[in-house]
């Protein structure tokens, strides 16, 4: 019997797989790369000083602020249970929410405008993952010694020194960041009743949102550090929109620097053809994330400017010249140019119009700050009796008006209505609030019967402070039933 005629059929042969070759092409064939532990080096310069002020300044006013008082309360409080948020003299409450989308919308315009002057500046000197991640590295390095001795350090056996070590980092790193978590919270409960309580150990969402805050510092300063600026920060994305050729970066002179090579003072290395870079990697060394500032710009490169005072350091002891490494722009560089060209072309449109408009939303904003009336007022028609016709002749509606006063003493106001003929208030008309407090007041206003045709009629209320002269006025409807 012969086979079935038809194509041929191609043979592929089974080859067999020795026990553990599957798991070897496993491992070749890897999803990711495993993160190498970056050791930065300490170095001394311009930039490492700017640094550390902005480290001084920004943890001195968020570690203070929560402590300083105003009067008989805290000066900035973010009182969540009362819906109240003290910002020194000011009251404000949730209906001034758009004072928080106006700081919000300044805080975006100031970075579009310092990333396309200068980069990221905010990243590099004044980003709380910045901050922390220095405090935490300045810990790691008092504690076990500079790179080479953290390196050898982790390289090593555990022995009693390498516990001690580690456990001593460890205890420091956990006490700034339980401090952290405290302050934090601190600005949302008053900051002196949160230490008793806790104290006392009482409070229980008190605690845990201290634990919360603490671990997430200790987390991401301890041991995420440049991964959250690579991989989670947004900003590292989409910078490269607001960079052009004029912004302020920090660069590597590629013509002057190349080919780079190891060589020694006495050696005449332009006869040999070398540049001035001598390839000593310092600057790698040092760079907080990992990155070889002489690839060129890399969207991981937060503009800390350590790389600079490092290659500065290495041109000084070869008698170099300064400025292999330095903040200039892509123009600058490839043009040549001098500081005072490269300054002219900062006022350029994008910089101006940026300008522009925040200027104009900082005018906008503090305006409206200054001339805000300390006093707010919501009214709501109740429901319950929309319209009724009561003793004497009269058509009542009755409202609730939801006065709130945003000044530090108690006041006292007056509540009026217009809009109809004969309109009068028909409860008391003067009504007293306490300092920094809302109070729901109901309100009947009456008119005579008949003086209005049926259907719903514009009115308007009027409340007055006695004391200091503030005034509002909301309006309404008063209902005349068919």
């Amino acid at each position: 019997m012969k086979p079935p005629s038809g194509p041929a059929r191609k043979v592929i042969p089974i080859t067999p797989v020795a026990p553990g070759a599957a798991d070897a092409a496993a491992e070749m064939v890897s999803l990711y790369e495993a993160q190498k532990k970056i050791y930065p080096r300490s170095i001394r310069g311009l930039f490492t000083r700017w640094r550390w002020a902005m480290v001084a300044l920004t943890q001195l006013v968020f570690y203070a602020l929560p402590w300083l008082q105003w009067g008989e309360r805290q000066m900035v409080l973010f009182d969540l249970g009362a819906r109240r948020f003290y910002l020194f003299g000011l009251v404000l409450y949730p209906q001034d929410f758009i004072y928080l989308t106006g700081l919000l919308i300044v805080s975006a315009m100031s970075l579009f405008l310092f990333t396309a002057v200068a980069g990221r500046l905010w990243c590099g000197f004044a980003c709380p993952q910045t901050v922390y991640t220095e405090i935490f590295m300045w810990i790691e390095h008092r504690v076990e010694g500079d790179r080479s001795a953290r390196l050898r350090l982790d390289a090593g056996g555990w022995t009693f020194e390498k516990v001690r070590k580690k456990a001593l980092k460890q205890f420091f790193w956990i006490a700034v960041a339980l401090w952290t978590g405290f302050t934090f919270v601190g600005y949302f409960v008053p900051i002196r009743q949160l230490s008793g309580e806790l104290l006392a150990m009482q409070g229980g969402w008190q605690i845990f949102w201290v634990l919360f805050y603490g671990f997430a510092t200790y987390g991401n300063a301890g041991f995420m550090r440049e991964q959250v600026c690579k991989y989670m920060c947004p900003y590292a994305r989409f910078q490269s929109a607001m960079f052009d050729r004029d912004t302020l970066i920090v660069t590597y002179d590629d013509a002057r620097g190349e080919p780079r090579g190891p060589r020694t003072k006495t050696v005449d290395y332009k006869a040999r053809g070398l540049g001035d870079c001598i390839d000593c990697t310092l600057c790698v060394q040092v760079c907080p994330v990992g990155i070889d500032i002489r690839n060129g710009l890399q969207y991981e490169c937060i503009g800390c400017g350590l790389c600079v005072d490092a290659c500065n350091t290495v041109m000084d002891k070869m008698h170099y010249p300064r400025g292999l490494i330095r903040f200039s722009t892509q123009n600058g560089v490839a043009a040549r140019w001098g500081r005072a060209q490269m300054l002219r072309r900062v006022l350029r449109p994008r910089v101006l119009i940026y300008t522009a408009v925040l200027v104009a939303l900082c005018v906008g904003l503090l305006s409206s700050l200054v001339l805000r009336t300390p006093l707010k007022v919501d009214v709501v028609r109740d429901r319950a009796a929309l319209s009724r016709i009561v003793a004497g002749g009269q058509l009542e509606n009755i409202y609730r008006l939801q006065i709130m006063n945003a000044t530090e003493s108690g006041q006292r106001y007056r509540i009026g209505a217009s809009g109809l003929q004969g309109l009068r208030v028909a409860s008391d008309a003067e009504v007293e609030i306490g300092a920094a407090e809302s109070r729901w007041v109901a309100v009947r206003l009456q008119i005579p019967y008949g003086s209005a045709p049926p259907g719903s009629h514009a009115v308007q209320f009027d409340v007055q402070a006695l004391g200091s002269g503030g005034h509002v006025a909301e309006k309404s409807v008063f209902l005349v039933p068919r």
